[in-house]
């Protein structure tokens, strides 16, 4: 632990040409009074670390001094591809090694370009969790990326709907970060297949590693499954009248996709601007809320039962309202 602290250190003072150590003990999560130890130990290890005196002091290498330990380990190589996204890099148990990566990268850099790191992360940042709601880091994703990036067979049990529970031994191909939950991208047997990491119950990873199919491309089967899920849960039909701004509405009510094609597939506006078109929805009970949305630029035609809720609704708004 004290090793790679001081490793770290000799890092970060080759990177900057000064720092205090109020800076160095928060960047290296100790105490100042442990900076002082660290710096005197490195010191007599023949590391010429020197401590400046006074009120613009701190602590600098002397004559150039630049240590070799700069190659990435793979780990952090690896790491280093996805520094764009702390969050999930913290998730999955990371961040210390794309922090040792990103360090080594900028000991490497020259010193005018030193400050590309920060300056680039001042400027872009990514947020993948929606809005209104803070996402839960599932315990057992940390096991689950280590199987990941070592190629491991895994072991799990997963839970299926309120109390059906099976075990599964899976090779784990990937990991997809989707509006802030985790999936998992695993081959089971001869297929491929997807599951939820909060769902795990238990994890154990093998010692034995499988071998990757070459083909596999993990964007490509994420999107094709995506776009499978989404089709599949819209088992329902419903057809509608929308109006002008209905019609610009409506992709934003509902799933965009299906709008998009319900769209393409209608007719021509009737003699009012109104256009008439079947869409597909998951239920009369989730379309019932998603065209409320849209309020008097849409009319319920079908079925029947859909239509008479949406008339009550707009009745108890005309009463509420007066």
């Amino acid at each position: 632990m004290r090793a790679a602290r001081l490793i770290k250190m000799v890092l970060l003072l080759q990177s900057r040409p000064t720092m205090t150590a109020a800076e160095l003990a928060k960047e290296l999560e100790v105490s100042e009074r442990t900076v002082t130890r660290d710096a005197q130990a490195l010191s007599e290890a023949g590391v010429p670390v020197y401590a400046d005196r006074g009120r613009a002091g701190g602590y600098r290498l002397v004559g150039g001094y630049r240590t070799r330990l700069t190659g990435l380990a793979r780990h952090e190589a690896e790491a280093l591809f996805l520094s764009g996204l702390p969050s999930a890099l913290r998730e999955m148990g990371l961040d210390d090694a794309a922090s040792a990566a990103r360090l080594k990268v900028s000991a490497a850099l020259l010193p005018s370009l030193r400050d590309a790191s920060q300056t680039a992360a001042q400027r872009f940042h990514l947020d993948a969790p929606g809005w209104y709601h803070e996402p839960a880091t599932p315990e057992l994703l940390p096991a689950v990326a280590e199987a990941v990036w070592d190629d491991r067979v895994v072991r799990a049990g997963y839970r299926r709907g309120p109390t059906g529970e099976v075990e599964r031994e899976m090779s784990p191909y990937g990991l997809v970060l989707k509006a802030g939950v985790w999936y998992l991208c695993a081959r089971v047997g001869d297929d491929f297949r997807v599951y939820r990491i909060d769902r795990f119950t238990a994890v154990a990873v093998s010692a034995t590693r499988f071998e990757r199919d070459e083909d596999f491309d993990l964007p490509r089967f994420w999107e094709e499954r995506a776009a499978q899920f989404a089709r599949s849960i819209l088992r329902t039909e419903v057809t509608v009248r929308l109006s002008g701004a209905g019609v610009r509405r409506l992709p934003y009510a509902v799933d965009r996709a299906a709008a998009d094609e319900a769209l393409a597939a209608a007719g021509p506006p009737d003699a009012d601007g109104w256009r008439t078109l079947t869409l597909p929805v998951e239920s009369e009970d989730v379309a019932y809320g998603q065209l409320l949305s849209l309020g008097p630029e849409l009319e319920v035609l079908a079925p029947a039962a859909l239509r008479e809720r949406v008339a009550d609704a707009a009745e108890r708004l005309r009463d509420l309202y007066g």
